[in-house]
């Protein structure tokens, strides 16, 4: 067959197929899968939805008003924190900083400061909220093989969104423009910035760290933080538990004495971005998810130097290496927590080229204490993408929530619909298990499903009237833990506390358990039509008060 066919099935009517596109022809059709049913893939609407580099969605933000250009010379100096830090509060634009002191490069911050930008990359797209981002990624990560030919239509809309995931790879690439080699490289013509007074040094907030390991074609594709010890060299600090640092320590394991091949990109389109920081399965690598996210395939360039593929979109590549055991003692850095980190041992990336666009546009963010920074931000849209991900597996899951001033992942409140004896703990082992997004989750609470979790005074009001501290708490020794938390007794290992602040069931105890007190539903009515008139009659002399 020469073309794909998606299907549209109307409500009582039979399903017909619709050619959509040959599959050569992908990236010059705009598919739409919308959840109605409806999938049809004709020619592409609106190009400009579709971004392939971060300038082009820039100008999208400044065609709506959400990008503010600063000419007044600001600092990468602590400075550029302060401007933003006040931007997000105030739920303001992105900012382009056209004169950061000491360097030629503009300067983007506040990219992913709201909510409203993040959704931004999704617009126009069949996946319109980070919701139903999360149920496709529930079905990738759980595929489920249709049992019939009514239930395989049904799905179609959303599998057929598939055909835009694998990625093809361009000759050209616009950080092609400038290329430095060697003793040329020098990451000190770029704006990066010190965030705040106790930092150590610049450190690049907003790189796109491209790895791969010895046993899988995929590439990871993850923010990690580097901080800047030289003119070519990078401190590159990852977790033991993050795609990059698994890459690593494998081939260091099956190829010791090798250097480690390392891309990083700097201003990379926003859907490749976002796909850097979204809970990707494990059979899908960034690329893939990010043609996903933005309706079209993605646009790699092949990096000869290190065998890995680059956004082609991106406005700044380095390439290089980790060199066998060169490793650095990084930080003190202001974080996500709100306090300084401790001081760790990671190793140390070599750049050996340095390629940039014209007039390259360096991103980057800056951490800082929850809920006001990029982190938290992103941390918050993102908390509706793992609710269809762990209903997957927990269909008694009702919702889930990381409040994002106990830094977006160090406390987790879930509600569920209670079935048995014990369920409660099932849900909390399965939090800290089934993504390895929550390995350093501390606290899990789990309430039932009249609490919104959202609220914290309904999630006080359930742990103060439905928890026993002895009989409802569950606590784990010896678990890993984030080793930026000071709190607990070892680096990298610490305990986490589990509360039920469910009903109790028999066998969970002996008493009988009250009902929470509800309003009459027939008093309701009634009263409503009463309360109604009263307010009208207390508007109408209010209004008639202030006249007087």
């Amino acid at each position: 067959m020469s073309g794909i066919f998606l299907c549209h099935r109307s409500q009582g009517k039979r399903a017909r197929a619709i050619p959509a596109a040959r599959f050569d022809d992908l990236d010059q059709c705009w598919p739409v899968a919308e959840r109605s049913g409806l999938a049809l893939a004709g020619p592409r609407q609106e190009a400009n939805r579709m971004h392939h580099d971060l300038r082009s969605f820039l100008d999208r933000l400044a065609s709506r008003g959400d990008l503010l250009r600063v000419t007044d010379p600001v600092s990468p100096d602590l400075e550029s924190t302060s401007l933003c830090l006040r931007a997000l509060r105030e739920d303001g634009p992105a900012l382009l900083m056209q004169y950061p002191t000491g360097s030629a490069h503009p300067m983007l911050g506040n990219l992913f400061g709201a909510r409203r930008r993040i959704e931004a990359v999704l617009h126009g797209r069949p996946l319109s909220s980070l919701h139903e981002l999360g149920e496709l990624l529930a079905a990738l990560k759980e595929p489920r093989w249709p049992g019939n030919l009514r239930e395989a239509l049904s799905q179609w809309p959303e599998l057929a969104q598939l055909a835009l995931v694998a990625p093809r790879t361009v000759a050209a690439a616009a950080f092609n423009q400038q290329v430095r080699e060697g003793a040329e490289v020098d990451l000190g013509v770029l704006p990066i910035q010190r965030c705040w007074p106790g930092d150590v040094a610049p450190l690049i907030t907003f790189g796109l760290v491209i790895t791969r390991g010895t046993e899988r074609r995929r590439q990871n594709v993850a923010i990690y933080r580097q901080q800047v010890i030289g003119p070519n060299r990078l401190i590159m600090r990852w977790l033991p538990h993050r795609g990059g640092a698994l890459d690593y320590a494998q081939w260091r394991r099956e190829r010791p004495g090798e250097r480690f091949p390392l891309l990083v990109a700097i201003g990379a389109d926003p859907a490749t971005a976002l796909a850097a920081v979204a809970p990707v399965p494990d059979t899908l690598s960034e690329y893939e998810f990010a043609g996903l996210l933005r309706g079209e395939r993605s646009r790699l360039w092949h990096s000869e130097l290190t065998g890995l593929d680059a956004p082609a979109g991106a406005e700044i590549l380095l390439e290089g290496f980790i060199e066998p055991d060169d490793s650095a003692i990084e930080g003190p850095y202001g974080d996500h927590t709100g306090y300084y980190n401790a001081q760790g041992e990671f190793p140390v990336f070599t750049v050996q080229r340095m390629r940039m666009r014209e007039q390259a546009i360096y991103h980057g963010a800056y951490m800082g204490r929850a809920p006001y920074d990029e982190p938290s931000v992103l941390a918050m849209a993102l908390n509706d993408v793992f609710v269809p991900i762990l209903r997957k597996v927990f269909p008694e899951v009702v919702d889930f929530y990381l409040p994002p001033e106990a830094c977006s992942y160090r406390v987790a409140v879930i509600s569920i619909r209670k079935q048995y004896p014990g369920h409660a703990r099932r849900i909390m082992m399965g939090v800290w298990s089934y993504l390895r997004q929550f390995t350093y989750t501390k606290f899990v609470i789990v309430t039932d499903d009249d609490i919104d979790v959202r609220d914290a005074a309904q999630v006080l009001w359930a742990v103060a009237t439905r928890v026993d501290p002895a009989r409802d708490s569950l606590i784990i020794p010896n678990t890993p833990i984030d080793y930026l938390d000071f709190a607990s007794p070892e680096p990298n290992l610490g305990s986490k506390m589990g509360l039920d602040a469910t009903r109790k069931l028999p066998g969970e105890t002996q008493r009988a358990w009250s009902e929470p007190i509800k309003l009459d539903a027939a008093v309701e009515q009634r009263v409503s039509s009463i309360w109604n008139r009263l307010q009208q009659d207390w508007r109408a002399g209010t209004d008639k008060s202030s006249r007087n």
